[in-house]
């Protein structure tokens, strides 16, 4: 049988076939926090009860299973032989009736990787928390099922848990009470609507659980109750901020609920964040999971905030966009996570205090779908998804940011409330059950009057990133003769769009750069004409995305790049602002703009930077112009003066706030003189004082780390640091700074740790690779090219995806950056045509940002 990766064909084929009632599921979690076993995996009790139909008797079929040992399989009242039928991960299912009943009894295994049931112990006290994780399809890893999105069914749960246990689950609490025997408790959930696998959870340890209450009143006159949780670990109590966060849910079901029409149709909302978490958050329905890192420890930005809100809302919309009504198959995954990005920021903006929703969503959502729509392997919005694995990769930018800017483009063409009433309709009609693009296209149509496929086939069904250009020309007194927009695409993706677009003209006045006019124009084909704008007077910058309408790259004539190297900083509005930033990082990365002169931009303008969430992105590039894009040759005294000026900002900022963390934390990662570490070791042990600026924990780590990294922080310091902060992110954090030491015998036992062995759990393989894989330690790293393009092959095999992925990526000799590394990389390309599609694609892309550092360099070097 092919195995645990279900194909699109299969998953069409036992589609047409069945029709799933509902399922029955028995956990028993009690032993969870004895001992772990002398040998092999922890595991616990799964019994999974499905009722379904087939529609051709006595076909045949499958039920997904991954699992160490089942007990028993039992179709219809007979028991089948369990090593015919049960292969490590399909159950195999024949002589089907037109009513059946499946029963599986197994042992399924705890997760250290965040996929399926996953199991932490907490470090500080000794307690266990278990959550559950399952997109796309790890479901299977808790319970038999037919995991695939559109065999909906409604399930009852019932979990058997030790004494004193919070057990949470989609459905609402119905009863606890003593099992007959074990001892524990018996938990049962009310019967869930009918969900995918893929978004049915579970919760249960002695989590921190704070309750609140919202209330809805309808036009009709009837009231909408929904009980309220936040949960996170017991050690992380003393940072919840539970208020902040239900203040932004009961915000945000307002929203949607003033928005959507259709009251939120789950029953209860808990919204628990979880250790060593994958992901952002997931959208369970009932029980949403967030990464706990939202649980601030310390002094944090505005941005930080903004961000956790803006995940809230990304999740809550999902309730409608994706459980409600659910895509059939992986290929369109866009129709939930697109909508759910583009309504995280539009909520954030309309519901909440974070009225720059918008700004951050220019500036660094769409940097990751910039990056992601020029990867060889960028796809279409709608992709063409053959299998899970396939699936598991595009949870990316194209699927995510640029679909809500795309999104965000269709609002502009189609218009607001033409938009929001296609939501409506497609809810109400669609509620519960699956869809295409197809089905929004219909209702779009519908509320928009415009030909919504010929936009679809150019926006959701085409790959590829469009530049738009501005041409201006001007008569003898100086204004406007003629703006025009030239459009251009990639040979490999010649596709140009229609985009709805404001241009905006902007000048000097008082030391300001202002717009002082603007136009609507739509942009089609390769050059598009500006009437409107004829006869204004010269601009000193021309914006031919102004408001951030349209999805594309934003190029710059002559004069309004010299106008942006003199007054980038001066331009009055934060949006447009952060738009220039943008299409500037978006010209270094493309050979265009020398990354030395980006660096100048950040050392002039970035201690202006009005935008916290604005100025934490343009240092993240500052990074990467200096580490990838600048000539080896001009780094040193580069890096000395990118720290200089960071310094500085840091003590010219304002004490206490948010521009003074964001400084401070860029300040230490871009440490490189003697008097830099001095500095940081004067304010660990504070014999240095920064007016304003609290050395909390968290930034003692961001401190530690580079002075780990070069040599001047030992094992010892950091042992010592451990005892300061023994905590799960304690531990993190120094396995990350061990890993970051400068010395062979470090990165081999790193190596080791990651490559050869599965011991350590995700948190703690994502933070060694973090700390083995440092700017400045190429010499270091030279030997591990080899070995890494030996591993991956077997690593990909061998280890769940979620570590194979964080491996790949994180290994990558990318600090390598000489073509003797490209060279390697397409020997390995070449020599493994038939490795596994999703590890090809994950090197390839590693290639490519290579092969673009490397061209940057070169251009400039020559």
């Amino acid at each position: 049988m092919p195995g645990e990766n279900l194909t699109r064909d299969e998953a069409g084929a036992r589609s047409r076939l069945l029709t799933v009632h509902g399922y029955e599921l028995v956990l028993d979690v009690r032993e969870a926090a004895g001992p772990a076993p002398a040998s092999g995996p922890r595991t616990f009790r799964s019994t999974t009860t499905i009722h379904f139909s087939a529609r051709e008797d006595g076909a045949d079929t499958f039920a997904d299973l991954i699992a160490p040992h089942v007990h028993s399989v039992t179709l219809n009242g007979e028991s089948l032989n369990v090593d015919r039928v049960f292969d490590g991960s399909r159950i195999r299912l024949d002589g089907l009736r037109a009513e059946n009943e499946l029963i599986v009894d197994a042992r399924c295994a705890y997760s250290r990787t965040g996929e399926g049931l996953h199991h932490f112990t907490d470090p500080e006290d000794g307690e266990t928390y278990l959550y559950t994780q399952y997109e796309p399809a790890d479901a299977r890893r808790v319970f038999a099922n037919f995991e695939q999105p559109d065999l909906k069914a409604p399930y009852d749960v019932t979990v058997l848990a030790p004494e004193g246990w919070t057990v949470l689950a989609n459905g609402a609490a119905t009863g606890a009470s003593a099992p007959p025997e074990g001892g524990g408790v018996r938990h049962t959930f009310a019967t869930t609507k009918p969900i995918s696998t893929y978004i049915t959870a579970i919760l249960a340890g002695p989590y921190h659980h704070v309750r609140d209450h919202y209330s809805r009143t309808f036009a009709d006159g009837t009231t909408l109750e929904i009980p309220l949780g936040a949960l996170c670990r017991k050690g992380l109590a003393k940072h919840f901020d539970p208020e902040e966060i239900f203040a932004t849910t009961k915000a945000g079901l307002d929203f949607f609920h003033d928005h959507f029409d259709f009251p939120y149709p789950f029953g209860k909302y808990d919204q628990a964040f979880v250790p060593e978490y994958n992901l952002g958050a997931m959208e369970n329905p009932g029980l949403v999971t967030f990464r706990e890192e939202y649980v601030f420890r310390g002094r944090t930005t505005r941005a930080s905030y903004q961000a956790r809100a803006n995940t809230l809302l990304h999740e809550m919309a999902h309730m409608w966009f994706g459980d409600l009504v659910t895509m059939e198959w992986w290929d369109d995954l866009w129709l939930k996570e697109s909508f759910a990005d583009f309504m995280g920021a539009y909520a954030s903006h309309g519901a909440t205090r974070f009225d720059e929703a918008w700004i951050t969503f220019a500036n660094r959502r769409k940097a990751w779908a910039y990056r992601a729509d020029q990867l060889p392997s960028t796809h279409p919005i709608t992709a063409d998804i053959r299998d899970l694995q396939d699936a598991k990769l595009n949870f990316d930018g194209i699927t995510y940011a640029k679909g809500a800017s795309v999104l965000k483009q269709l609002v502009a063409y189609a218009g607001e409330e033409a938009f929001l009433e296609g939501a409506r309709r497609y809810f109400k009609r669609h509620a519960y059950g699956n869809t295409r693009l197809s089905d929004l296209l219909s209702v779009l149509t519908e509320t928009s009057g415009r030909d919504m496929a010929e936009w679809a086939r150019a926006w959701l069904q085409t790959a590829g990133l469009n530049s738009l250009t501005p041409q201006v020309r001007y008569d003898a007194d100086g204004r406007i003769a003629e703006l025009a927009v030239e459009q251009d695409a990639p040979e490999e993706h010649p596709t140009l769009r229609p985009h709805r677009v404001q241009i905006g003209l902007y000048r000097l006045d008082g030391g300001r750069l202002v717009r002082y006019a603007r136009a609507g124009a739509d942009v089609t084909g390769a050059r598009t004409v500006v009437e409107a704008l004829a006869g204004a007077e010269r601009p000193e910058l021309v914006l031919v995305n102004d408001e951030d309408l349209t999805y594309c790259k934003t190029r710059f004539d002559a004069a309004s790049l010299d106008t942006l190297r003199r007054h980038l900083g001066d331009i009055e509005d934060p949006l447009a602002r952060a738009l220039c930033w943008s299409a500037l990082w978006n010209l270094t990365r493309d050979a265009l703009l020398p990354a030395a002169d980006f660096l100048e931009l950040v050392r002039r303008f970035g201690g202006a930077e009005t935008q916290i969430g604005v100025l934490q992105m343009v240092l993240t590039w500052a990074d990467s112009a200096l580490e990838w894009y600048l000539p080896r040759a001009r780094r040193e005294a580069e890096a000395v003066r990118l720290a200089e000026a960071a310094r500085a900002e840091l003590r010219r900022a304002e004490p206490g706030s948010d521009h003074q963390l964001a400084w401070a934390r860029f300040f230490a990662g871009r440490a490189v003189t003697d008097a830099d570490f001095g500095l940081l070791e004067g304010l660990l042990s504070g014999k240095e004082r920064i007016a304003g600026l609290v050395v909390d924990q968290e930034l003692r780590w961001t401190m530690l780390l580079p002075l780990a990294a070069h040599g001047r922080a030992g094992e010892a310091e950091l042992a010592d640091e451990l005892t300061r902060d023994d905590t799960a992110s304690g531990r993190r954090h120094q396995v990350r700074c061990l890993a970051a030491r400068p010395s062979a015998e470090v990165k081999e036992a790193a190596w080791e740790q990651v490559v050869e062995s599965d011991a350590l759990s995700n948190a703690l393989v994502e933070a060694t690779i973090d700390g083995f894989a440092r700017p400045g330690q190429d010499a270091l790293l030279a030997p591990f090219t080899d070995r890494y393009f030996a591993a991956i092959e077997r690593v990909w095999r061998e280890r769940s995806i979620e570590i194979g992925m964080a491996v790949v990526r994180g290994l990558f000799p990318g600090l390598q950056q000489e073509r003797a590394t490209l060279d390697a990389t397409d020997a390995w390309l070449a020599a493994h045509q038939d490795a596994a599609p999703a590890l090809r694609r994950l090197v390839l892309e590693q290639r490519d940002d290579l092969h673009r550092a490397l061209r940057a360099q070169e251009d400039r070097a020559g």
